[in-house]
């Protein structure tokens, strides 16, 4: 008999249901993630139009493919010759865009916005990114938790995936409720206040300088976060351990390794990984030792490192940059996202990491939830958001780590736009332009006592700059704006780090 679309979808929602997250997370003993990627290779050249109009171009007759060694030579498909040549029916499967039920809007940060497909069984594979954070982090399995979405709804990926997926694991049995405030800190802080008080704990779930700004918003109101249990599952951007740190004493953490957790998501393909105790206890080490850390990611800045199943998606390294394979309502193979990050197997990493003292045993504790031997893939970002000084790279996350300091964290909100500008004679200086925080007022003392710490750090953090950049041009210009300032800082709209080169007025 013919297995229907509904009859697929109810065994695989039933084997989500009831089957424990370590069970889900092993996979079949019996086959390699690489097995069952050839499997999903032949299944998309035979389903999906498009991919097989594009094997085509590339004179690839998919049934000579049999090994995982001819796998690697495929060629890789991107937004340019893949997802904008193929109309959007063909790229899914049997050429149906029916086939799927919601469609979600990339963030268009470069060019227009780009809708991706995807079904209720396209989020049972994602949903246990999640099951991981709620299980492993925050033992939701054992304490009623609410979960507040604060992404913001509408047709972009995060606010709508992130219920769903929240939903689905109240449905396998998790003791969750979930609200959707979406990004309104006001509807935020009246379901904290009116709902949190009936749950053991409360997970917001947001993109992280959103997050940061409404604890601290909270606070100033005399909102007691500690009472409620906070817990964080943040998406979209790298931030620091220090940031972490700053977070965790103001919303009153008491696990550094358990009380936060970072998606790697994605709207091509949904979250591709996930922060673990035990991802975030190995960056923590490496947040101390820059040099090590240098030594394994081959940058100065510390990238998010997060954990992933092969089995969902299938990282795969090229110069520098990710690609990975996965099923979804558009299956992918070979999508070459861009992102700029690499690989760890997970008796490498820790074998990398042993020499210099690290111990998983020691820094999880006596219950080390959260300890699966998977992969890591660690993740820089976009090149785009680099500046260059004097032939030095500055990240924005050098930046970041000083405005985290407790000199300044208390009068800053933590946005910032990083540019480097000439003056009437040419000579270029680093300029930083800092949100000051609710209340407080720009000074030359305060100016001057933040650039001190930007140099600091990023002489710290950054050899590149301590050695490229002439001592006279390491300290940077600091500029402070008020709170919400149109020109550097608008409400409402995704902040950007960086600017291209600019003169300044005057």
């Amino acid at each position: 008999m013919t297995e229907t679309p509904q009859r697929a979808l109810l065994i695989a929602f039933e084997q989500f249901l009831t089957t424990p997250l370590a069970l889900r997370l092993a996979g079949d003993p019996n086959r390699s993630p690489e097995l069952e990627l050839l499997d999903h290779f032949r299944r998309t050249a035979a389903e999906v139009p498009a991919y097989r109009a594009f094997l085509a171009e590339h004179g690839i007759d998919p049934a000579a493919l049999e090994s995982w060694e001819q796998f690697q030579q495929l060629p890789l498909v991107d937004k340019g010759n893949y997802v904008q040549r193929y109309p959007l029916a063909e790229r899914c499967r049997h050429g149906r865009a029916t086939s799927c039920d919601m469609v979600a809007l990339s963030s268009g940060s470069t060019g227009t916005p780009t809708p991706w497909l995807r079904s209720l069984s396209d989020e049972l594979a994602i949903a246990t990114r999640f099951e991981q954070i709620f299980h492993d982090s925050f033992a939701a399995d054992r304490h009623s938790t609410l979960a507040v979405v604060c992404f913001a709804l509408g047709s972009w990926v995060g606010g709508m995936f992130t219920a769903q997926c929240c939903r689905l694991l109240a449905a396998k049995g998790y003791p969750i409720s979930v609200v959707t405030p979406g990004n309104q800190r006001e509807e935020i802080f009246r379901a904290v206040e009116s709902l949190g008080p009936a749950y053991e704990q409360v997970v917001l779930l947001g993109y992280p300088p959103f997050l940061k700004d409404t604890i601290d918003a909270g606070r100033t109101r005399g909102i007691d976060w500690g009472r409620y249990r906070l817990k964080l599952v943040m998406a979209g951007e790298v931030f620091s351990e220090a940031w972490r740190d700053l977070v965790g004493e103001r919303m009153g953490g008491r696990d550094p390794l358990r009380d936060t957790a970072s998606l790697y998501g994605t709207a091509d393909a949904g979250v591709l990984g996930n922060e673990t105790p035990l991802s975030i206890a190995i960056r923590r080490f490496l947040a101390a030792r820059p040099e090590l850390a240098r030594e394994l990611f081959g940058e100065s800045r510390l990238p998010t490192l997060v954990q992933y199943d092969p089995r969902s998606r299938y990282f795969e390294q090229r110069e520098g940059t990710l690609l990975f394979s996965g099923d979804n309502g558009m299956p992918l193979v070979r999508y070459h996202i861009g992102d700029r990050g690499g690989l760890f197997d997970y008796p490498t990493l820790l074998a990398r990491l042993a020499p210099h003292g690290f111990d998983p045993a020691t820094a999880l504790g006596a219950e080390g939830r959260g300890h699966h031997p998977l992969p890591f893939v660690y993740l820089f970002g976009r090149s785009q958001f680099v500046v260059s000084y004097f032939g030095a790279n500055v990240y924005p996350e050098n930046i970041s780590v000083a405005l985290e300091q407790p000199e300044a964290s208390g009068w800053v909100t933590g946005k910032f736009v990083l540019e480097v500008v000439e003056d009437a004679d040419q000579n270029r200086r680093l300029r930083v332009t800092v949100e000051l925080a609710a209340g407080e007022a720009a000074s030359a003392q305060r100016a001057t006592h933040l650039a001190e710490l930007v140099e600091r750090q990023l002489c710290h953090l950054n050899s590149e700059y301590a050695h490229y950049v002439p001592a006279a041009y390491r300290p940077p210009e600091v500029v402070l704006r008020p709170l919400g300032d149109p020109d550097h800082f608008p409400p409402g709209v995704k902040h950007r780090y960086t600017r291209r080169p600019a003169t300044p007025p005057g």
